[in-house]
C-alpha cells in the first residue's frame, strides 16, 4: 500500500508545532485534559488565530467551548514530527560543545536517543563509563546502517565541518544540526539546521539597543 503523502508545512510552522508540543507536555504533566486555543496560544507566545491556522494541517478537530483534547493533540503533533518513538541520533565532535551535549540527559524525554559519538581523538578525556560510546569516524557508516540513523549533530571546528558533513551525507544522514560556524553545502535532499550562537547574540545586541 502506498504511503500517504505528508502535507507540505512551512518551516516556521514546524517550529511552532514543536513549541505547542512542549506546552502540551507540560499540561499533561499537570493532569490537564483539555485546553482552549486562547490558553495554548498564550502559553506558546503566539496569537490564537496563528495557532488555529497552524493546527488546520490536522484537519478540523476540537470542540467549540471545550477546546482541544491535550492527549490527542500531543499525539497528533508527535506523530507528525516523528517524535512519538525514539529517533536515533549520532554526534560528531567531542570537544567542549560535544561533551556538554553528551552529558545532557534530556534527549530521550524529547523523543531522541543519542546512540553514539565520533571524534578524531577517541582517547580524548571523558568518563568512559557513561554512554554513549565514542568511536573513530571510520565506524560511522557501520553505526548509521546498523541503527538506521538519519539525524546527526555536528560540533566540530569550522575547518573540519564541511568534510564531516560530507561523510555524514555519504553514510545516509539526511538531517543535520550544525553547531559549526559555516554555511554547509549539501544535496537538496538533506536538511541542515544551523545553530550559530554568535549570530543569535548579535540579534539580541541589536534589539537591546533600541
Amino acid at each position: 500500500m502506498k504511503k500517504p503523502a505528508r502535507p507540505e508545512i512551512p518551516r516556521k510552522t514546524i517550529y511552532r508545532l514543536s513549541v505547542y508540543l512542549r506546552c502540551l507536555q507540560r499540561l499533561k504533566e499537570n493532569h490537564i485534559q483539555t485546553v482552549s486555543s486562547e490558553a495554548l496560544a498564550r502559553a506558546a507566545g503566539v496569537k490564537p488565530p496563528q495557532l488555529r491556522k497552524d493546527l488546520t494541517y490536522f484537519g478540523q478537530f476540537g470542540t467549540r467551548g471545550l477546546g482541544y483534547d491535550v492527549e490527542q493533540l500531543a499525539k497528533m503533533i508527535g506523530n507528525l514530527l516523528g517524535t512519538s518513538r525514539l529517533q536515533p541520533v549520532v554526534l560528531v565532535g567531542v570537544g567542549n560543545m560535544g561533551s556538554a551535549l553528551l552529558s545532557y540527559r534530556g534527549f530521550e524525554q524529547e523523543g531522541f536517543e543519542l546512540i553514539a559519538a565520533f571524534d578524531a581523538d577517541v582517547d580524548r578525556h571523558r568518563d568512559r563509563d557513561r554512554p554513549p560510546p565514542v568511536y573513530s569516524m571510520d565506524r560511522l557508516p557501520e553505526v548509521v546502517e546498523k541503527y538506521r540513523v538519519r539525524m546527526a549533530i555536528v560540533a566540530v571546528p569550522a575547518s573540519a565541518a564541511q568534510e564531516v558533513i560530507n561523510r555524514l551525507v555519504d553514510a545516509g544522514i539526511t538531517g543535520i544540526l550544525n553547531f559549526a560556524p559555516i554555511v554547509a553545502h549539501v544535496p537538496e535532499s538533506v536538511m541542515v539546521n544551523n545553530v550559530n550562537l554568535a549570530i543569535e547574540l548579535e540579534n539580541l545586541s541589536y534589539f537591546i539597543q533600541q
